[in-house]
């Protein structure tokens, strides 16, 4: 196939160039961490970093039809020489994708005309929203329940079938990608030295080759339950990207139809890997916290009136550990405006939930822990800028990932389940609870000794420096949305205010009870099982005012980044073994 490149030499130029591309680098083959490991871990680790890289694959055909092809194209023309090609692949590769985000929330688009689908390449690329909703409910009043379930299931590709829909499962539309990972974990069991997580291997590769989702569950199980293990390897299925799914919710007919025949909707996930190398001390770290989950419970809003996966007895259910990162790969890798820092899994539809299972945090060290004498610059130039001097003394970088280990951790409070009724809305409601909840209990942790009185007035100080964005976001970026909202609703209580010359203060004693506010109203929401509530909801707090834009200026000015990558050159090394 034949594209034409959508970005101009200049532009390629501009956003490829370190300052404005941020580069962060993962282990490397010299590292204490990789020295340290067994020989068979070793090996091990090696056939988990090839495993990996078929998950590239994976979401490169999720996320769009026109990855694939023109990733061929761009190394045709690389071969011919054509720099604003090799520019051009920088990108790609970055983003992972022809189409990403930038953090001012431009579209980065690298083929010319090509277009952002809501249902991405799960779904047939010409397929309306209206059309879908067309199709199901004919589909539905003609009786095909099963066929409908399956539709919107999250783990099938869906194409078309005359003028219907049918659905083909993951273990079918990836069988040689999933073949491949399967044969990697298989070898890597038989040489890592940890009984079980080659136990948890050997259970990721069998449901890998089958079409059997209680293969995926009893997988998940056994990897939730994995806490003192040299290596960390996960299969990530989240469900951020997927928008078509979701908008079933909005026709009132279809929504109906799917509640008379018992239909959930469920949104697709994208999936991605992530290999690496367990860092003791920093799981010591996070352990500390798990003793107090059940008093976490305790103290989240209206506990009475829902299931949690955290009882305020029982904390068995939740693992947690720091990793060094070797290689994250698909939905994992891909940089779009920024990249993740830590996961809490399975999420509340996967089965594994439903036999007992429980969830696990895995931690990115290298992702939070980017103190280059750039980062540092940068970060002290939109201090200098933005934030109120006399708070200064409080901003503590750590603080930020001692606030990321309370919102990994609230997503294991609040409601058990029901969320999916809330459509396109649902990851914007959760990720607002997790930040909220982190916020709130901040009282009840710092009088059981997890932390200072100094320290909780870091969180906070840190957490409201760090809430104002470069541009408004899209309603698609779940993450952003929910930023905005609590800022905005930080500002109307009184928590946060700005200066019509753009200084940001924080009124420390009101953000506690702030976030309190709205966390009860959130998980009100989430109870409501309403959609239209839901989208009321943001409606009234997604708003951009004077205050976001005077602080976004001096954002766009004090820090010109605008995308980032990982390096992995300890992947890259034993990739070539």
């Amino acid at each position: 196939m034949i594209f034409e490149l959508n970005l101009n030499r200049e532009e390629l130029e501009k956003r490829t160039d370190k300052d404005v591309l941020i580069r962060k680098k993962m282990l490397d083959e010299n590292s204490i961490e990789y020295n340290n490991l067994a020989d068979g871990d070793k090996e091990a680790l090696k056939y988990l970093v090839k495993a990996a890289n078929y998950a590239n694959i994976v979401y490169m055909k999720q996320d769009n039809e026109l990855n694939l092809p023109f990733l061929s194209f761009l190394e045709d023309e690389i071969k011919k020489g054509n720099k604003e090609a090799e520019l051009t692949k920088i990108l790609f590769d970055a983003q992972l994708g022809v189409i990403g985000i930038d953090s001012e929330s431009n579209k980065v688009i690298l083929i010319k005309n090509a277009e952002e689908k809501d249902g991405k390449a799960f779904y047939p690329a010409d397929l309306t929203k209206e059309e879908f909703h067309k199709i199901l409910i004919k589909m539905l009043n003609q009786g095909e329940k099963e066929e409908v379930s399956e539709i919107l299931n999250q783990r099938t590709i869906v194409k078309r079938n005359g003028d219907k829909l049918r659905a083909v499962d993951y273990t079918e539309e990836f069988k040689e990608e999933f073949e491949q990972i399967a044969g990697y974990l298989e070898k890597a069991a038989g040489v890592s030295t940890d009984k079980d997580f080659n136990e948890y291997l050997i259970l990721q590769a069998k449901a890998l080759r089958e079409n059997n989702p209680m293969l995926d569950a009893y997988a998940d199980k056994k990897w939730a339950s994995l806490q003192d293990t040299p290596l960390e390897f996960t299969i990530s299925r989240e469900q951020y990207a997927d928008l078509l799914t979701g908008s079933v919710t909005e026709n009132e007919e279809l929504n109906e139809l799917l509640k008379q025949n018992q239909i959930t909707a469920i949104s697709k996930d994208s999936i991605g890997i992530r290999a690496g190398i367990v860092n003791k001390k920093g799981t010591e770290d996070l352990l500390k916290v798990k003793h107090f989950l059940p008093l976490m419970a305790e103290n989240m809003p209206l506990k009475e009136k829902y299931e949690q996966n955290i009882s305020c007895e029982d904390d068995n259910l939740q693992t947690m550990v720091d990793v060094d990162i070797v290689s994250l790969r698909g939905d994992e890798g891909s940089y779009r405006g920024g990249i993740t820092i830590a996961q809490n899994l399975p999420n509340n539809d996967k089965l594994s939930l439903t036999i007992g299972g429980g969830r696990r945090n895995v931690y990115h060290r290298q992702i939070r822990t980017s103190n280059t004498p750039e980062a540092i610059e940068r970060r002290q130039k939109r201090l200098n800028a933005t934030l109120n001097p006399e708070l200064h003394k409080y901003y503590n970088p750590e603080a930020d990932h001692w606030f990321t280990i309370g919102h990994e951790n609230v997503h294991s409070l609040g409601p058990k389940s029901g969320t999916e009724a809330l459509g396109k809305y649902k990851n914007i409601i959760e990720e607002n609870k997790a930040d909220m909840g982190s916020l709130a209990l901040l009282d009840c942790l710092t009088e059981a000794g997890v932390y200072t009185e100094e320290e909780k007035k870091q969180i906070l100080v840190t957490f409201g420096a760090n809430c104002f964005l470069k541009a408004k976001p899209e309603i698609s970026q779940a993450h952003r949305v929910r930023t905005v909202m609590q800022t905005y609703f930080f500002i109307k209580e009184g928590a946060i205010k700005v200066s019509n010359e753009g200084i940001i203060d924080i009124d420390i004693n009101k953000m506690i009870s702030a976030a309190k506010k709205m966390l009860t109203e959130i998980i009100e929401l989430q109870l409501s099982q309403d959609f239209k509530k839901a989208e009321e909801y943001i409606n009234n707090y997604f708003c951009w005012t004077n205050e976001f834009e005077l602080i976004s200026k001096k954002l766009k000015e004090t820090d010109k980044s605008l995308n980032g990558m990982i390096i992995t050159p300890l992947a890259d090394y034993l990739c070539k073994q």
